[in-house]
């Protein structure tokens, strides 16, 4: 249950019996009033403001201050949630909160249990979230790293959220990356049988440490029984050998990172059953490719003119876009990787009926968005509603200060696995969980401090020092009461009541991460609620309080440490108990 919503919908409440009133007495003309009710960033002058008086001067015909102040004097407080109201500046009507919806608020998070925070926003939609998807051709990088945080979270909110969430990674073992994958094994397999000279990388292969330490292993296997076989078949063993070690080593080094998905969806799989070739049929079919120069040409600036049209463009301005059309299937026969994105997510949602695909992509990937939903439109599958994408900006490592690009173990690139071995994996996720649209510096030396300058640890040290709290009282014969045995009246100094509104806050905050996919929003909102926590720590006394005090902040102390512990949870950071 959200009270911050629901404190906002009865004060609108309020608002409009006491119109009625007025109006029935004859003091505000008959009309309807409506407005915002906001928490304002100054609470001195009350916890909720509205604005309806100000919003219905035209309505009313009558200045907003004197629509205020008749609105206040029409209403009656008794049994509400707020113990005062009045007047402020032109016209807000500002509201404090009672001790009942202080006392509701800890009740709720009591009865919610583990499942507090969670709205219905999604009422059952049933959406794939699909994320960090690598080359399988080799280590995992950081903005795998970052993507795989932010795909998670997101889902994680997403399902907090009532969405029914399915988790995604999209294998691409097919197309020319695989060929040039299979071609670079193959060259350092020759290399390591007759020497360095005997073979060249080809300029598009891949070049890394990793490909020759493939290639031995190959060898190992293989010994030298497949130097004379057929080039292609060679070529499809090695290919495939390479993947069958890359693939497992990706889920388990994402596993590690406490990430493991519902499905890991093979790209070959679309390949081998006709299905991207039956996608370019259909859009053949409908009239949105052509033929030129032996290859087959998707109508993809037609396409998305139509729907900057749509947008309100004008053709002026589309003109300067310079859209252009994308290739299909080469003049040698094969598809392209965008024919096989394009039946991927027909897949997603011809196929297998999702309501809604979110896709985490690097930024790099910006000018595909637009085509790909182009081609969803094209399929008549309404890509422009069901498809977002979230990009997300760089990654960068910094130590003492300065930009780090090579691991001090292996002294190359720095991968998922080297950052791993050498930072906790709470941390990593905590950092990575960050605005999407923002790059990140990620500080190394900060990740690793004990302190309160690093936030996962601030975050994580306010559960573990609740939980010996409650451990060391309960050894006094101090247990947690139930929140109705508790008289919340005794929560009545200013940390309590920001430590609670803190704890009303989170359902709210899952309503807006899931709106904005902004997972990041979790970190801000349990960083502020451990720094309520400390500062309530500070200045309220719980082991010495007298009885009543001592019972009511006990359970307060356990109510905030469920929800850390709910919150660490969605960003799939642990929440100790001792540290």
């Amino acid at each position: 249950m959200n009270l911050i919503q629901e404190a906002k919908d009865r004060i609108d409440g309020l608002l409009k019996t006491a119109c009625a009133a007025a109006a029935a007495k004859g003091e505000l003309a008959q009309g309807e009033l409506s407005g915002t009710v906001e928490i304002p960033k100054d609470t001195a002058n009350g916890d909720f403001a509205a604005n309806h008086a100000m919003t219905g001067a035209r309505v009313f015909h009558a200045p907003p201050r004197k629509i205020a102040e008749t609105l206040v004097a029409n209403m009656d407080l008794s049994g509400s949630w707020f113990s005062s109201v009045e007047v402020a500046g032109p016209g807000f009507i500002n509201f404090r909160l009672a001790e009942s919806w202080y006392a509701d608020v800890l009740k709720t998070v009591a009865a919610e249990g583990d499942s507090y925070g969670d709205v219905d926003e999604g009422r059952g939609k049933k959406l794939m979230v699909e994320f960090v998807s690598a080359n399988p051709t080799g280590p995992m990088h950081m903005g795998n790293a970052r993507g795989g945080v932010l795909g998670d979270a997101l889902a994680s909110v997403l399902k907090r959220a009532g969405y029914d969430v399915w988790r995604e990674f999209y294998v691409n073992d097919a197309g020319n990356q695989i060929d040039n994958f299979a071609r670079s094994i193959e060259v350092r397999y020759i290399q390591l049988i007759k020497g360095e000279d005997a073979a060249e990388i080809p300029e598009d292969g891949y070049h890394g440490d990793d490909i020759k330490a493939l290639a031995k292993a190959f060898y190992d296997k293989y010994g030298d029984s497949y130097l004379d076989k057929p080039e292609k078949e060679r070529r499809e063993v090695m290919g495939r050998f390479g993947l069958d070690i890359n693939i497992p080593k990706m889920k388990t080094d994402l596993e590690r990172y406490g990430i493991k998905y519902d499905q890991w969806f093979f790209e070959s799989q679309l390949h081998e059953s006709g299905y991207v070739r039956d996608t370019v049929d259909k859009l053949t079919g409908l009239g949105y490719t052509y033929e030129k120069d032996g290859a087959l040409w998707l109508k993809t600036s037609a396409i998305l003119a139509e729907v900057y049209k749509k947008q309100g463009k004008s053709d002026a301005e589309i003109e300067k876009l310079e859209l252009k059309d994308d290739v299909l299937r080469r003049a040698n026969g094969f598809y392209t990787y965008f024919a096989s994105d394009i039946a991927y997510h027909r897949n997603k949602f011809e196929k297998r009926g999702f309501d809604k695909v979110i896709n985490v992509w690097g930024a790099d990937h910006h000018g595909h968005v637009a085509r790909l939903k182009g081609a969803m439109d094209a399929l008549g599958l309404d890509g422009e509603n069901r498809l977002d994408v979230v990009l997300m900006q760089l990654v960068k490592l910094m130590r003492g200060g300065e930009i780090v690009r090579m691991s001090k173990r292996t002294g190359k690139a720095i991968s998922l696995t080297d950052l791993l071995d050498e930072i906790p994996v709470d941390a990593a996720r905590y950092f990575f969980n960050s605005r999407a649209e923002s790059p990140v510096e990620f500080d190394l030396d900060l990740a690793v401090r004990q302190d309160s300058e690093n936030p996962v640890y601030y975050v994580q040290y306010a559960h573990a020092r609740i939980c010996t709290l409650l451990s060391a009282l309960k050894e006094d014969g101090h247990a947690v009461p139930e929140a109705s045995a508790v008289d919340a009246g005794e929560l009545s100094t200013p940390q309590e009541k920001e430590l609670i509104k803190q704890l009303a806050a989170l359902p709210d905050e899952i309503t807006m991460a899931a709106r904005d996919y902004d997972p990041s929003r979790m970190n801000r909102y349990v960083t502020e609620l451990a720094a309520r926590f400390h500062r309530f720590y500070t200045v309220c006394r719980i082991k010495d309080a007298q009885p009543g005090v001592l019972e009511a902040r006990l359970m307060l102390a356990d109510q905030v440490r469920r929800v850390i512990a709910i919150t660490l949870g969605i960003i799939g950071v642990s929440a100790p108990e001792k540290m």
